[in-house]
């Protein structure tokens, strides 16, 4: 019976502090949000000034489909930034029309490992008999805009 009491007096216990440290997050929340000096009481460790300081950076959406919906501008200036980013490759060099193996002296393997790099970069899987007939920037961005139905 002592066994039982204790337990219920630490689960008491517990809930009390899940339930003030959900408050405090609350109110911290809110002050961040909607600025309202009225919630600051549950929470007095912080103060208006320290909870104004911070500021969300960018506000996240969701879209129904859950994939983001690309222009084929947005498309373009995706895989150049990786393309530039690719240690192999020369950004002076690269162009949307440079090939990779007779312009810019890539490799089959370095061929794989950028359309690697494009799959982490828009979150899809390209085929291997797919991934070996892109051998430009602009072949790359007309199969994403393919596979993704991105139109002008």
């Amino acid at each position: 019976m002592a066994a039982a009491a204790r337990n219920v007096r630490s689960l008491m216990n517990i809930s009390r502090l899940m339930i003030q440290n959900t408050a405090c997050r609350a109110s911290a929340v809110s002050m961040v949000y909607n600025r309202h000096s009225s919630s600051l009481n549950r929470c007095p460790k912080f103060t208006t000034n320290q909870l104004c300081q911070v500021q969300p950076l960018q506000i996240q959406k969701r879209n129904a489909a859950g994939k983001p919906v690309y222009t084929m501008d947005e498309v373009e200036k995706r895989i150049m930034i990786t393309l530039q980013l690719f240690d192999k490759i020369n950004p002076e060099k690269l162009s949307l029309e440079s090939h990779f193996m007779k312009d810019l002296g890539l490799d089959s393997l370095d061929q794989v490992e950028i359309i690697m790099a494009i799959e982490d970069e828009f979150g899809l899987e390209i085929p291997d008999d797919d991934g070996e007939q892109l051998m430009t920037a602009a072949m790359i961005k007309q199969y994403i805009c393919d596979k993704e139905d991105v139109y002008e």
